[in-house]
């Protein structure tokens, strides 16, 4: 069972901020609640009690609004004095990391997985790392993920060069706390680009499709849309 989470929440949030104005993305209000207090609902509805924050803009608004707990929860702060890429935060983070194997969600988006079928299924192909694919009508957007007849990642397509169905990488990932130790990767790096799509060749990298709720907010419309829906959650 996961207990641990990493939220990535150290991005500039460029896009929305004539709409948040100066805030980070996960801080946005929603329905006058932060937007990654959802999240953390979600996550304890899930029976994860420990949330490891991987903070850098602005990252004094996280820390002066949760201190260090929320709802009876472990907060941490790990504080990135300069952008390390999602890689380099991931790494950086899962060094407060007290579990084998560690959740890591994008804090401004929002994706309804199962957790625990999501867990199963990491267990069941002993994948070094798990990734949550959401199927979308045109993945131009976000870039599309391929796999296989057994749910193993089997190459990644950049964002624009293509369009039409197929899957995304949802922002959820199920990975080993050394996950990282054997890659010669830089300080700084991107897990996408330089690591997953670089590396997926000598590691067991799962996919686990869901078609549960997902919502991204980096862009002013669906912020606006999450006002909406998020009236229900």
């Amino acid at each position: 069972m996961i207990k641990e989470a990493i939220l990535l929440a150290g991005g500039l949030g460029t896009r929305l901020q004539k709409v948040v104005f100066g805030l980070p993305k996960p801080m946005a209000p929603v329905n006058d609640r932060p937007f990654i207090e959802y999240l953390l609902d979600f996550l304890i509805s899930n029976r994860i009690r420990r949330f490891i924050f991987s903070v850098g803009y602005k990252h004094e608004i996280f820390v002066n609004y949760f201190s260090n707990d929320y709802k009876d929860c472990r907060i941490l702060f790990s504080v990135e004095q300069e952008p390390l890429g999602t890689g380099g935060g991931i790494r950086k983070a899962l060094e407060f990391a007290e579990t084998s194997e560690v959740l890591v969600m994008n804090a401004d988006t929002f994706f309804r997985i199962d957790v625990s079928a999501m867990y199963n299924s990491h267990k069941k192909t002993n994948a070094d790392l798990t990734i949550a694919l959401r199927q979308m009508n045109d993945v131009s957007r976000y870039g599309c993920v391929e796999i296989d007849k057994d749910m193993q990642v089997t190459g990644f397509a950049e964002k624009n060069s293509m369009t039409g169905k197929g899957y995304i990488n949802g922002g959820v990932y199920i990975l080993k706390r050394t996950f990282f130790e054997e890659l010669p990767l830089p300080e700084k790096f991107s897990l996408e680009k330089d690591c997953l799509e670089k590396y997926f060749g000598t590691m067991k990298i799962g996919g686990f499709p869901s078609d549960a709720y997902f919502l991204d907010i980096g862009v002013p419309e669906d912020y606006k849309k999450a006002q909406h829906d998020f009236k229900r959650f």
